[in-house]
């Protein structure tokens, strides 16, 4: 066993002392150490609930034969980090929680981990030490919160809350609303309801075969969310004694089945970033042009909030991931037949007894559009790429023409916004928002909401080197790459240019001859850094581009 390396030997007395004084009994010093990295937190709904979930998978590891070691690491909500300074570390702590997991595991030997987590950046972050460790590991994601509602509508955090700030600007709901959706949006521990990153993220997991099935739908709240998590934990025992490694199961293949069903799905912009991420720490060659060719062939097959009514709890309810597997596999040729950690490959899974809801979960041959959830678009402004929600854009804006309104920052677009000085017909240009410029790429889930909220949805367009919220609904392309701080076209754009975008040709262009833009950008001086210290100054130093995910291990 690899944790042999410190429990046993004449040499190795003081490191047992060590492992003795944590209660380690002597029966125990010889079963498998396991290690549960929990990213538990009181300040973040979706990992609040935590300590119970540890308790199943420590029961579960024991029951296996294993010793259990529980440890932490952080957690940020985007929802409560967003809007403000916070949202630049939301992306960095993404690679901070791989390198965490990373130290804690070698410096201590674990034989195995079991992967607690549920939000936004702390899955991917999980799933990219799991790779770069490439040792048994197997990932619970909690899973989302119960629907909110309010004067008996159903209601999401991104409507019930986001959306509603917009709204009450408008007039179109008054203070007491306003505050009945405020305490009403969100009525249980869980991941945000809709099919934003949190959600997203762990539905890919499940299907890369990195965590058991169901559970990437299943409710936070549910006693089989806690069964999943007890099963985990008797399961990391079999993968370690079969030394069955994240390089098995995290490969070429599986990333794209994550693709494909990220594509049908309609999920969160981020996922993009994650995916390159994930990839990258695998050693496996997936860039954008993986996006850019799925995306021609695979349809829309669900519709969930922020693009719909529905929510995760209906997801889960038509028969979660396994379901939406038996929809896709044998119909989508380049659906791979990949194993995972429940010892099931994808045929095993379509070929079981599963409930499906076919009017949630359309069949590939009858889908809701003949557009993938999520496409890449391409011009002079992204030469790299941009990517877009489809799902998410009123079909009469997949053509669109408009002029600029330039920000260097979100907070001068989100006031101009709020000012009224948005007008139809724009397009919003908020850069230095990148993963150099923020840096850290903020989300600008605030002013695409209050764009909605103020009846612009499908009147203005916004655009930026940052991202969004997999809660952004709108015609709204994020991670425009270069990015500003890189000499990037979209640094150079001025107000009232005109820009031009068509989802279904994948294109994105700034209205100006070459020489014009050659002229602007010779003529360019990008704005410096915007910190001087600490994380962020580091970070600025060393992350990549959006189009290789943004990491920071190149």
């Amino acid at each position: 066993m690899r944790s042999d390396e410190i429990k046993q030997g004449l040499e190795r007395t003081p490191h047992r002392a060590l492992l003795y004084a944590t209660g380690v009994s002597e029966k125990q010093m010889n079963k498998r150490f396991i290690g549960i990295a929990s990213s538990f937190t009181d300040l973040v709904p979706g990992h609040a609930g935590m300590r119970d979930i540890e308790r199943q998978i420590e029961k579960g590891i024991h029951t296996g034969g294993g010793q259990a070691f529980i440890f932490g690491v952080p957690a940020i909500c985007d929802g409560i980090a967003m809007g403000h300074s916070g949202m630049n570390y939301s992306l960095p702590s993404r690679d901070l929680i791989a390198d965490c997991i990373e130290s804690v595991a070698t410096a201590h030997k674990l034989d195995g981990l079991v992967l607690l987590t549920n939000c936004d950046k702390i899955t991917p972050g999980m799933i990219m030490a799991a790779a770069r460790l490439d040792i048994p590991c197997i990932v619970v994601t909690v899973g989302p919160m119960l629907d909110g509602k309010c004067q008996n509508k159903t209601l999401t955090m991104i409507k019930g809350t986001f959306e509603a700030v917009g709204k009450f600007s408008a007039g179109e709901i008054d203070e007491k609303t306003l505050k009945e959706m405020e305490i009403t949006s969100c009525p249980s521990l869980g991941a945000c309801q809709g099919l934003y990153t949190a959600n997203t993220m762990a539905c890919l997991t499940e299907v890369m075969g990195m965590s058991l099935p169901y559970c990437g739908a299943s409710p936070a709240v549910s006693a089989r969310t806690k069964r999943i998590a007890f099963d985990s934990g008797v399961i990391i025992n079999e993968l370690i004694e079969k030394d069955i490694r994240p390089s098995s199961i995290i490969t070429r293949e599986s990333i794209r089945n994550a693709i494909i069903v990220d594509l049908a799905l309609g999920g969160s912009t981020n996922s993009i970033l994650h995916l390159l991420a994930i990839a990258n720490e695998a050693g496996v060659d997936i860039t954008l042009k993986d996006f850019e060719e799925l995306s021609f062939k695979v349809p829309q097959i669900i519709k969930l909030d922020p693009s719909a009514s529905m929510t995760m709890t209906d997801l889960d309810n038509a028969g979660g991931i396994p379901a939406v597997i038996k929809t896709i596999y044998g119909n989508i040729k380049e659906f791979s037949d990949t194993k995972g950690v429940s010892g099931l490959k994808i045929s095993e899974i379509a070929k079981s007894d599963i409930w499906c809801d076919n009017k949630v979960i359309r069949p590939v041959s009858d889908p809701i559009t003949s557009n993938p959830g999520l496409a890449v678009l391409y011009g002079n402004i992204s030469p790299n790429g941009a990517v877009i929600k489809i799902s998410g854009v009123e079909k009469e804006c997949f053509e669109f023409t408009g002029y600029a309104k330039t920000f260097d920052s979100e907070e001068d677009a989100m006031k101009a916004i709020m000012d009224d000085k948005i007008k139809a017909g724009d397009v919003v240009v908020i850069r230095y928002e990148g993963p150099k410029g923020g840096p850290g790429m903020r989300e600008m889930l605030s002013p695409t909401s209050a764009i909605v909220g103020k009846g612009l949805g499908s009147k203005v367009a916004l655009i930026t080197d940052g991202r969004f919220s997999g809660g952004t609904r709108g015609l709204c392309i994020g991670h425009i790459c270069p990015e500003a701080p890189s000499g990037g076209v979209i640094g150079i754009i001025k107000d009232g240019d005109e820009i031009y975008i068509n989802i279904p040709n994948r294109e994105l262009t700034l209205k100006l001859t070459d020489a014009e833009i050659k002229y602007r950008l010779d003529n360019f001086n990008p704005l410096p850094v915007k910190v001087k210290k600490g994380y962020l100054k580091r970070y600025a130093s060393v992350v990549s581009a959006s189009d290789k995910g943004a990491v920071t291990s190149i």
